[in-house]
């Protein structure tokens, strides 16, 4: 007898609350494997491919390509066990997402779940070997008079083949609210309801199990407004008509997560910024030196990796720099390894890779380990972990042609190194008017940490290896 269990979003880790579903890998219908991906979303840190723990027929799955999933809300159902092979399944839709019913039962009753069919090797956050999913459902074909149709896990109950009622009452709508947690797609809904005034537990959800969804939220706020619709107001009477060609993109996933960032950043850190021209000449030439004597076939070592390697050797300095600010006990807190984070930018947006215990590497691993983080930015492959714990950044904007800028500051750190282009430029060297390899380099830091002697100090000190090389030799 095949059993019917539900697979939800998996906590993956990062305090993340929330995905957005990029691409299906199995439809309904198809039998999966024990570990086998089963979608691939995206989260406010990456691109993840969530593997399913159970293996079976895939007999449903919620939430459209694009749309955004509560971590704990479901992802899809898989009947497992000896009847597997042959689910019946309807395709069908409903306003939670759905794009196919619960598969149909054969007991009168739900089982408890237990050691039956086969579970997960894999671990992630939430989900691992040999766990039960908490909640589960099962449901059997029964007649439903036309009158009592409604909606059961998001599914309307007049699509498919049969029409199915839930194995618990639906709360009425006059019911008194029940108490503790509402359950709430995402905090997107939750901040929709409070900025408009709706009480979330006067609404009955349309999603799974209850869950409240967005359109729950606007019906309820149509419905307040609806008497008032006839007396615009002067906000309303303001705005721009509905046909200026307006574009709006919604502030989610990886750019919703950059603007709360840097907002915050912006809202919470005393920032000060200081700058300087630097002959990078014999920076260049370093490098070149230092790539030739690796031979051919040696890897190469890039700027991006001198120029972090400096800015180690310039924490280890002024220690200051490596540290946050913890507001709440109103502590600054020295960090004594150091995490690099570089801005890289992809078709995703702005990304922020660490280079882990940078301190403790040389040019040649922090180039390779540069090269290996930028190549899994590009293609969509780094890891929440491999995104996260920076304790300094450096950006090398001067990839898009500029010669300055005033970095954010990457929240919670307490400094950002920005590196503009290299272009040759007219430059007084040893006395003379010469043509030289110059750029500009700023030190945005929160004044909170340290005062700007310390500041211009750390900065300084990267200009003179910049500009001397050998001087960085001194500290090795």
């Amino acid at each position: 007898m095949a059993e019917v269990k539900e697979f939800t979003l998996p906590d993956l880790g990062e305090g993340l609350t929330e995905a957005e579903v990029v691409r299906w890998l199995v439809e309904v219908g198809e039998v999966v494997a024990v570990d086998q991906p089963v979608v691939e979303v995206e989260t406010a840190k990456a691109m993840v491919e969530v593997p399913c723990p159970y293996g079976g027929v895939v007999t449903a799955r919620y939430g459209a390509e694009g749309e955004e999933l509560a971590v704990g809300a479901p992802l899809l159902t898989v009947a497992v066990g000896a009847d597997a092979s042959a689910p019946a399944a309807a395709e069908g839709s409903g306003s939670g997402g759905a794009d196919g019913v619960v598969a149909e039962a054969d007991g009168a009753d739900a089982a408890e779940d237990g050691g039956a069919g086969e579970t997960s090797g894999a671990v992630l956050v939430g989900y691992g070997t040999g766990a039960p999913p908490a909640r589960r459902r099962r449901v059997r074909p029964t007649p439903v008079p036309a009158a009592a149709a409604g909606q059961v896990n998001g599914v309307a109950s007049g699509y498919g083949r049969h029409a199915v009622t839930p194995e618990v009452p639906v709360r009425a709508e006059a019911a008194e609210p029940a108490p503790g947690p509402v359950p709430v797609i995402s905090p997107l809904v939750r901040r929709l309801a409070r900025q408009n005034g709706v009480e979330l537990r006067t609404l009955t959800g349309s999603g799974p199990d209850g869950l409240i969804l967005r359109a729950d939220v606007e019906r309820a706020i149509g419905a307040a407004g609806a008497p008032a619709a006839a007396e615009p107001s002067a906000a309303a009477a303001s705005a721009p008509a509905a046909d200026a060609g307006e574009v709006r993109i919604p502030l989610r996933g990886l750019r919703g997560v950059v603007a709360d960032k840097m907002s915050r950043s912006r809202r919470e850190i005393p920032e000060a910024t200081c700058w300087v021209d630097v002959d990078a000449t014999e920076l260049l030439a370093a490098r070149r030196a230092m790539n030739a004597a690796g031979g051919p076939d040696a890897p190469k070592i890039s700027l991006l990796a001198l120029l972090a390697r400096i800015c180690t050797a310039a924490l280890a300095r002024y220690p200051e720099l490596n540290a946050r600010v913890d507001t709440e006990a109103r502590e600054i807190v020295r960090l004594e390894r150091v995490h690099v984070g570089f801005a890289a930018q992809t078709d995703r947006g702005l990304v922020v890779p660490v280079v882990r215990d940078a301190h403790a590497r040389s040019a040649e691993s922090l180039s390779e380990e540069l090269g290996r983080l930028t190549g899994a930015a590009r293609d969509g492959s780094l890891t929440p972990g491999e995104l996260t714990g920076s304790t300094f950044t450096l950006n090398n904007y001067g990839v898009f042609g500029v010669d300055g800028s005033t970095p954010i500051i990457n929240h919670p750190e307490a400094a950002m190194l920005g590196v503009g282009r290299i272009v040759p430029k007219p430059w007084v060297y040893e006395g003379e008017l010469a043509v030289r390899q110059v750029t500009q380099l700023s030190l945005t830091f929160d004044h909170r940490v340290c005062d700007g002697g310390v500041a211009g100090g750390f900065l300084r000190y990267v200009a003179d290896c910049v500009e001397q090389p050998a001087v960085l030799l001194r500290g090795v």
